[in-house]
């Protein structure tokens, strides 16, 4: 059976099996507005089945933004793309990075964008700085 055949509604709690797993599990179905004003539907799941509905959907706040933190750590801050090889250029990789999100943050706090939109706004500056230094090279 399909998720999207369980008849539940927001806010509700429902116990169920699934196929493979040898232990009751909690389905819950959050339903939300998205920032284009689209309707989006989240089926969250726990093994906890003492937790409330709005237990459930607090912890999956909670996880969501760790999940963003590592994200843009692999891609804004380019974190997963080390080139270092000793320990001390790793460490020193590693330390840069962590720099680069906190400064995200920083600007992320004062411009109201989100980190990936800072990312695009920087290196199309940089574009533009640069094909401006290229069109004030004389040819040889």
């Amino acid at each position: 059976m399909k998720l999207e055949a369980v008849n539940l509604e927001e806010n509700d709690k429902k116990e169920i099996y699934l196929e493979g797993v040898e232990f009751p599990l909690s389905l819950i179905k959050q339903v939300f507005v998205n920032e284009d004003d689209s309707i989006g539907v989240l089926y969250l799941v726990t093994s906890d089945l003492t937790i409330t509905y709005k237990q459930i959907t607090t912890i999956y706040r909670k996880r969501w933004k760790v999940e963003e933190y590592h994200k843009s750590l692999k891609q804004n801050v380019s974190l997963s793309k080390s080139p270092t090889k000793t320990v001390d250029s790793q460490a020193n990789h590693f330390f840069a990075s962590l720099w680069g999100y906190v400064k995200l943050e920083v600007l992320k706090l004062n411009s109201k964008l989100n980190h990936f939109a800072l990312k695009s706004k920087l290196y199309i500056k940089a574009l533009q700085q640069s094909y401006l230094e290229w069109q004030s090279l004389k040819p040889f």
